[in-house]
């Protein structure tokens, strides 16, 4: 047991490296700015008027090192009470980082690195949790399938809410099916724990409520097949008890929490605040009810957290403007997830995907299936029924989102889909051997059965990995950029953007370009930026600001402009969406760039 946790503990470390060393060099990405403005203020102020829309515990987490560094931020400025509360904290982010004498690239060193923690915690209790209910061999393979996982590298360098939702939604569905297995008070306490967590860490964690209802439902029917509640339904009742307890105790951490942020947050500015986000938004029983509880001076805590729950409703509602395949959309696409996850993984891992649904399949037809057997598989595979219910109940919820941004948000699923396929290899590589071999020729037989006989298979599987990890280490340090060899990291743009690709994240790249080459020796960069960089920080005056609609920059100068932007702006616009020929970069179409910051950025020679 000792070596299996070993070699997890390694696969870690190495996996804390290449976070470590691959975002040393990355800028700000566009989310970034507003949550680093954010948790600094929540844990040095007490206030929680910045980024409502997303819970505070991931950017306590992150901001906590900041507690330690002597910064500079004036809060008595306009944007701090600025009226629009979306604005003010993107203007309270890039205030902290570039406008109050203070080092951005230390502020987000400090803040990146409680995140990259928090991944390598996800990292270890996924495979201390598998391992205990499949073994050291399934709980390592999935260690790998995640410690490797391009998707999981980009976004555990950064100061997002992404991995820490993925992480929440691990925590809530581990706990809640350790819960009905067998429902102890000590278990309730730890399921509710982990639920209150999981809520303050992303309000899209929420979607753990019907989850848990639907387990709940399908455990009792399972367990009443079994003859459990032949005799009384007091068990029922008595689960259903302790499920409640599991949503108090979650309710009371979010108070208790929230409780803290609104602390120094004056009630009627928070009233305000509410009064406008809330303003034009539907569901008015929901929204009179948040008003209500946030004049109330002991239920505004959870005022706030409603509040922050609407804004979500209403924004997956309403989309997001997006680039996808050529096309330029705020209604999303049913393709978009499935696109982007089967790109943006590594071939590897999808090969060894394929093979696991070949041997379930071949396993099904070989089988005498029925309703029987198969409410009888699911009771004794409960976790592996609960893990293959949550990815099929989330991507049936995301490929019907019109909030289409990134393969980021259906990162939740991926350590259940490790598991499912984790589980099948290792079923399919594992030989009983012959217990006490009573002569030379049952040893011999052991042995080739043992060693032998699964050799072939190992090796496929060892060479895939391999393979995997390799393609992950070619990879460094553009993770966010990332795509797999069908469309390869340097075409990936064409395909997908946004936090697929440009989050950014090239802006310090740029810079280093900009003053190491000889060919922009004293030339002037005109810039269309996409991100959370300060061109003007890192730049200075070495870069003018441009953008599509002031024409083609002065003749032999370098233009350079960030993929999101210039992908968005020559797609061909869907639904409502329209975009002005002045604000096509049509003059951009028949030149080719003359290199690249990083992946990200294409540098032009204007003729």
């Amino acid at each position: 047991m000792k070596k299996n946790n070993i070699i997890a503990a390694v696969i870690l470390l190495v996996m804390f490296g290449i976070l470590f060393f691959s975002a040393k060099n990355d800028a700000a990405t566009f989310d970034e700015i507003a949550h680093i403005g954010a948790g600094y203020t929540y844990l040095k102020y007490k206030d929680a008027r910045l980024n409502p829309e997303h819970p505070p515990l991931a950017k306590d987490l992150a901001a906590f090192p900041l507690m330690f560094l002597d910064l500079n931020f004036d809060t008595f400025k306009p944007f701090w009470t600025n009226e629009d509360v979306h604005s003010r904290q993107w203007e309270a982010g890039r205030i902290l980082l570039y406008e109050s004498g203070n080092d951005p690239d230390q502020i987000i060193f400090w803040m990146r690195i409680p995140m990259m923690l928090l991944s390598i915690l996800f990292g270890w209790l996924l495979y201390r949790w598998v391992k205990s209910i499949y073994g050291p061999a399934v709980g390592l393979l999935v260690l790998i399938f995640y410690a490797f996982s391009p998707t999981f590298i980009a976004h555990s360098r950064y100061v997002t809410t992404d991995v820490a939702a993925a992480f929440g939604f691990f925590i809530g569905i581990a706990s809640f099916t350790r819960f009905l297995e067998k429902p102890t008070l000590k278990r309730t306490i730890v399921a509710g724990i982990a639920l209150g967590v999981g809520l303050l860490f992303k309000f899209s964690l929420f979607l753990l409520v019907p989850i848990y209802g639907l387990l709940t439902l399908l455990w009792v029917f399972l367990e009443w097949r079994n003859g459990a509640y032949s005799e009384s339904w007091r068990e029922v009742f008595a689960l259903i008890g302790k499920i409640i307890l599991i949503g108090l105790v979650a309710l009371a951490l979010i108070y208790a929490v929230y409780l803290f942020h609104v602390w120094n947050y004056p009630q009627d500015q928070q009233l305000k605040d509410a009064e406008f986000v809330t303003r034009t938004y539907g569901l008015r029983p929901l929204v009179e009810l948040d008003l209500t509880m946030i004049k109330n001076e002991y239920l505004r805590p959870l005022g706030q957290y409603l509040m922050g729950l609407l804004m979500v409703f209403e924004r997956a509602r309403g989309g997001n403007t997006t680039y996808f395949m050529g096309e330029v959309s705020a209604s999303g696409w049913p393709s978009y997830f499935p696109t982007a996850y089967f790109l943006k993984e590594t071939l590897a891992f999808h090969a060894l995907t394929l093979l696991a649904l070949f041997l379930a399949l071949r396993k099904i037809l070989k089988s005498r299936w029925s309703m029987d057997a198969l409410f009888e598989w699911t009771k004794d595979n409960f976790v592996l029924a609960a893990s293959l219910f949550f990815v099929i109940f989330y991507w049936a919820y995301s490929i019907n989102s019109t909030l289409n941004i990134g393969v980021r948000h259906v990162l939740p699923t991926f350590p259940f889909i490790y598991l499912l396929v984790a589980r099948e290899i290792s079923s399919w590589l594992y030989i009983p051997s012959i217990d006490n071999p009573g002569n030379l020729i049952e040893w011999i037989r052991s042995l080739y059965e043992s060693f032998v006989r699964p050799l072939p298979k190992v090796l496929l599987v060892v060479l895939v990995l391999l393979l995997m990890i390799i393609s992950v280490f070619a990879a460094f340090p553009f993770y966010l950029s990332y795509y797999n060899e069908i469309v390869g990291m340097d075409n990936g743009h064409k395909y997908i953007v946004d936090s697929n690709y440009d989050w950014g994240q090239d802006l310090k790249r740029l810079r280093d370009l900009v003053e190491r080459d000889p060919i922009f020796a004293n030339e002037k960069i005109y810039l269309d930026y996409f991100g959370g960089g300060a061109p003007s920080y890192y730049l200075g005056s070495r870069f003018e600001p441009w953008w599509s609609a002031r024409g083609l920059p002065p003749a032999g100068s370098y233009f350079a402009v960030s993929a999101s932007t210039l992908r968005g702006a020559q797609g061909k616009a869907v639904g409502d969406i329209t975009i002005k020929p002045q604000d096509s970069y049509w003059w951009l179409k028949d030149l080719e760039p003359i290199t690249r910051a990083g992946k990200s950025i294409f540098i032009y020679q204007i003729p």
